[in-house]
């Protein structure tokens, strides 16, 4: 896709965002059953509802605008998904759980400043372009993002001063 003016970069990056939310929907449940630690095992599953929640507000971002809500691969995210399979392959079987627990906290922290800053821009670009409805719905996702954030920072916290006493 050929961007030549802010509507068109505003749609490259709704494209990439909900390729990026896609992704973290199906990535989500796997985490989930990773998890032992109940605190963040529930963190994760209500951020599965929210990260459907997103995705259908993009897709009314999407109808608004008469687009087709469309993903476009998005490296950023595939990369910190590749980390995450990378880890759990090499490490899942014979790390302690609190151990892989910490580190899908971190994974979740990434993940959560990844899709915070392609929100912010997203909630600047609708309200430059005067489209309302577009940074109300786009601010909605911002906010759950930066809930999630929070959480899983206060879980990471929590867990990271866990495992330095043992």
């Amino acid at each position: 896709m050929s961007v030549s003016d802010q509507q068109g970069l505003f749609v490259h990056e709704l494209r990439d965002i909900l390729y990026a939310e896609r992704t973290i929907e199906k990535s989500l449940p796997k985490m989930v059953g990773e998890a032992t630690d109940p605190q963040l095992r529930q963190h994760l599953e209500r951020h599965l509802g929210e990260t459907r929640e997103q995705i259908a507000n993009l897709e009314r971002v999407f109808d608004a605008l008469g687009k087709a809500p469309r993903g476009q691969r998005c490296p950023g995210i595939d990369g910190i998904r590749k980390e995450h399979d990378e880890f759990i392959e090499e490490n899942g079987k014979k790390a302690p759980s609190s151990v892989l627990d910490t580190f899908l906290c971190g994974a979740a922290s990434r993940v959560e400043h990844y899709e915070i800053a392609a929100y912010t821009g997203l909630v600047a670009a609708a309200h430059a372009l005067g489209n309302a409805e577009a940074a109300y719905l786009l601010q909605a996702n911002l906010e759950q993002e930066q809930a999630m954030l929070e959480r899983a920072s206060s879980a990471h916290e929590r867990m990271t001063r866990q495992l330095a006493t043992t």
